[in-house]
């Protein structure tokens, strides 16, 4: 039973030989016989020649697969031409004549074989079927040397861990405390995502949560063992039921160079429907990509570009391969994936596509080269792999270059033209596949990234503190973009780089990755816009490991003082490491620095978003800093407004109480001043300017100070308030009217005290005396900076023993709800409240009372001013 077709016809040329070969091979491999590819191969091989160089014709090459393994049959056109099958065996061309030896082959390899002729067409074709396999296998490979088998080791431990349907181990192995160290106490019941490092770009890729809901699930990732140290592991995960219906995944590990126990062997093609023809109407059509790549294909990038290369290797019988992408420009090509190689030192490592040294020349055509050491650097990847011949051919989709792929062996002259046209004709089967997936995968990684720096700009919008804003300039970038950060910040052009912020997505690496920034001099405040590699924290990283080490054999230096960086700490920074300018206002005042683990790249496309992102957060990082700076000097200003400190009044209880309105304000319109102006005498001043903020608070020092000075001078109350309200107005425009209570205190012998006071369109003073009744302490009189003329007055007021005097500004009188506003009356009906009390504790109960008149926070400055004589003591 025929389960599967292909077919092409070939040139009489001599180079057709080599692609029926190519074509046969990539077609028995696509279907999965790989035990009887050779011989197929060798036989195809001898046919195709007979057809196009001995018989000189086109040949047409028919592939069909059965049940019992595969038919192919060779025709050419040349139907006179006999073949020597006449009579017996022994009347077959001898081995050492040109012709005949195809039959001869045939004879000796295939399990059957024969000829047939037309008019027209001359056919010979050969059978060769599976050899029976035990039951229930379902794939098997050719014996291999022992030197061929995969590295293990001595005991091989396959952790068994099974997560139920919300993600939770629910099972943990003996093999899997033993590879990770948990005991199932420690993980049973836990997330898996709180112990695996799942490879995370923003936007694109499987998840772990999606990865665990699939049915079945291969590949690599890595598990943070009890010490933290993260192993890399090859997963397979297959979804189940229980018999009650509920679901589960039972995740089978190794470690990540032991992936051979579990890999699975490529799937061959679904067969295709009798009734999809090929275009010739000889048979069913089969798609070439399926034939190299495998059925099913992967759905992502990286899976499609892993299994490329693995099929590539194995075509070539190569003992490493390579895939490159290249970039938007095709200036640059990043390596994305590769088998037989150091995979996690090259992935997404870079190099430029022009000649020389370091520099991928070879990448926009086919290219071989048979001895790497006499050309060293021609393949910047392979440098120190131990590969000494390649054969590299480009990937290109419409005459643009997508990317490049590469087989490498150890041997030298391994490869020639030949080869190089094998694999080219693979390549160009999957390079449509390959730019579909990888634009697929950058519109992803593009969304994700727009997504990414909104919310990033709403963070660092949010704040204005510097501090606040380092930390989350650190906290976006790790682990999302990086493994590790760290902020310098530059003050001014002539200081050197200050290590402001260190994060790394192990908070035990901390301390010690500050350490070693702080011994590794800061990179140099360049504006360059992009990224810049910086070599100097791995480099420290790896002199410190090397120092421990031989430390640690007994040959280093043991007089060195205090301890150097861990080995944990080395292999933390020993990756690739980048930094970005952070540039404001055309001023560099600072670098973000991203770092990766021992011997890890960046992607091109992480970069390019680190880099939009450092320009937002130097931003929000420099107006943090001119604001931290504005408010600074607004305070200290404000503070200078304030009277220094309050002077002891001998046989007077002071209290003053002052809440100025504004976020980040000391001092508003609202002011206050005690002072002594001679022996025995005090003056004493609450005032409000109109309106609030830095134009108000001008006003307030010019009144505070010149109630001083005016008073020091010998002038009375009502004369030192006109003077003052002349200077008001002579600031032209930038006068502001003030209502001012100003009054001249005398303590007396008696116990008393003696007040003289003048209020200028003030809220009255109120005189709380023992018996509880209030009264005003004054009368109304004109406010200040609104008339040149003023006719004021003072009134003398006398304090007894136990007597309080009130003295507030509007923003307590005026405190509303609503329609609801405390008032002068309700100010007097919590002022009878306070017989008996200090002078303290009546501010602190006015204060009490016009918090709680409301809910909401109070809108204008707010003076309280309470003095009290208090009462004789008798014996």
């Amino acid at each position: 039973m025929i389960t599967a077709r292909a077919t092409a016809t070939f040139e009489p040329v001599g180079r057709s030989v080599a692609v029926a070969r190519a074509f046969v091979r990539d077609t028995v491999q696509g279907w999965g016989l790989s035990d009887i590819v050779d011989d197929a191969v060798v036989l195809t091989s001898e046919l195709v020649t007979n057809a196009v160089v001995h018989a000189g014709t086109a040949a047409d090459v028919l592939c069909l697969r059965t049940d019992q393994g595969v038919r192919i049959e060779v025709a050419d056109r040349y139907p006179e031409r006999e073949l020597p099958l006449q009579n017996s065996r022994s009347h077959i061309a001898h081995p050492d004549r040109e012709g005949g030896r195809g039959l001869l082959l045939c004879g000796a390899l295939a399990t059957c074989w024969g000829v047939e002729y037309t008019p027209t067409h001359k056919q010979v074709w050969f059978q060769l079927d599976l050899a029976e396999r035990l039951a229930g296998t379902r794939s098997a490979g050719p014996a291999l040397p022992t030197d061929a088998l995969p590295v293990a080791d001595s005991r091989v431990r396959v952790a068994v861990i099974q997560i139920d349907r919300a993600g939770a181990v629910s099972s943990w192995s003996d093999d899997a405390q033993d590879l990770f160290g948990f005991v199932p106490e420690q993980v049973v019941g836990k997330p898996l995502t709180d112990f695996a490092a799942w490879p995370h770009t923003p936007g694109t890729g499987t998840g772990i949560a999606e990865a665990l809901q699939l049915s079945r699930w291969e590949g690599s990732y890595g598990i943070r063992d009890v010490d933290g140290r993260v192993v890399p592991v090859y997963a397979s995960h297959l979804r189940v039921r229980d018999a009650a219906g509920e679901p589960s995944t039972v995740c089978l590990l190794v470690r990540d160079h032991e992936r051979a126990v579990l890999q699975a062997t490529l799937r061959a093609p679904a067969s295709r429907d009798s009734s999809a023809s090929s275009a010739d109407g000889r048979g069913p059509a089969t798609d070439p990509f399926e034939v190299f790549i495998g059925s099913p294909a992967p759905d992502d990038l990286d899976g499609l570009l892993q299994r490329t290369v693995e099929r590539a290797r194995d075509m070539l019988d190569g003992d490493s391969a390579y895939l490159l992408l290249a970039t938007d420009d095709e200036t640059e090509l990043e390596v994305r994936a590769s088998t037989g190689l150091p995979s996690a030192r090259q992935r997404f490592a870079r190099v430029p596509v022009e000649a020389g040294t370091g520099r991928y020349g070879s990448a926009r055509m086919p290219a071989v080269h048979e001895d790497l050491t006499v050309v060293p650097g021609a393949v910047p990847l392979l440098g120190g792999t131990g590969m000494r011949s390649v054969v590299t051919v480009p990937l290109k989709v419409e005459g643009r270059l997508t990317g490049s792929l590469g087989v490498a062996a150890e041997a030298p002259g391994r490869y020639t033209n030949e080869e190089a046209l094998r694999l080219q004709f693979a390549a160009d089967r999957i390079a449509l596949a390959v730019e579909r997936a990888r634009l697929t995968e950058l519109e992803r990684l593009r969304r994700g990234s727009l997504s990414f720096l909104v919310e990033a700009s709403d963070l660092l919008a949010g704040t204005l503190d510097r501090d606040q804003t380092l930390a989350l300039m650190a906290q976006m970038t790790v682990p999302t973009l990086a493994t590790w950060c760290a902020v310098y910040t530059v003050a001014d052009q002539s200081t050197e780089p200050e290590l402001s912020y260190v994060l790394h997505e192990d908070e035990d690496r901390i301390d010690g990755l500050k350490t070693l920034l702080g011994k590794v001099p800061p990179p140099d405040p360049v504006p360059t816009p992009g990224a810049r590699v910086w070599t100097a924290p791995s480099d420290a990283a790896h002199s410190a490991a090397l120092r421990s080490s031989l430390r640690n054999l007994g040959l280093g230096d043991h007089s060195a003082a205090g301890p150097g960086p861990s080995l944990a700490t080395a292999s933390a920074v020993g990756g690739e490491t980048v930094v970005l300018p952070l540039v404001a206002r055309n001023r560099v005042i600072g670098m973000l620095t991203l770092g990766k683990p021992s011997e890890e790249h960046f992607r091109q496309e992480i970069l390019e978003l680190a880099e939009d992102l450092s320009r937002r957060a130097a931003l929000a990082l420099d107006n943090a800093r001119l604001y931290s700076e504005r408010t600074a000097i607004s305070q200290s200003l404000q503070r200078s407004l304030l009277p220094p400190e309050l002077p002891e009044v001998p046989g007077v209880e002071v209290e003053v109480i002052y809440r100025a309105a504004g976020e980040g304000n000391e001092v508003g319109g609202d002011f206050y001043d005690i002072f002594p102006i001679r022996d025995g005498a005090y003056g004493f001043a609450i005032g409000d300017v109109c309106g609030t903020g830095p134009e108000a608070a001008a006003v307030t020092g010019l009144a505070r100070h010149a109630l001083r000075l005016l008073a020091r001078e010998g002038f009375g109350g009502p004369a030192v308030l006109e003077r003052l309200n002349a200077a008001i107005l002579d600031e032209g425009a930038r006068s502001r009217f003030l209502t001012l209570l100003y009054g001249e205190l005398w303590p007396q012998h008696d116990g008393s005290a003696v007040l003289k006071v003048v209020c200028a369109g003030h809220p009255l003073p109120l005189r709380l005396r023992q018996d509880g009744s209030v009264e005003p302490a004054a009368e109304p009189q004109p406010l200040l900076g609104v008339m040149d003329d003023l006719e004021l007055y003072e009134q003398t007021v006398t304090l007894d023993p136990g007597d309080v005097l009130l003295c507030v500004t509007d923003g307590v009188t005026e405190r509303r709800e609503g329609t609801r506003m405390l008032g002068d009356d309700g100010l007097v009906e919590v002022l009878t409240t306070c017989t008996g009390l200090t002078a303290g504790a009546v501010a602190a109960r006015i204060l009490r009372a016009v918090e709680r008149f409301a809910a909401e926070p109070a809108s204008d400055d707010m003076a309280i001013l309470a003095m009290r004589v208090p009462e004789l003591q008798t014996d």
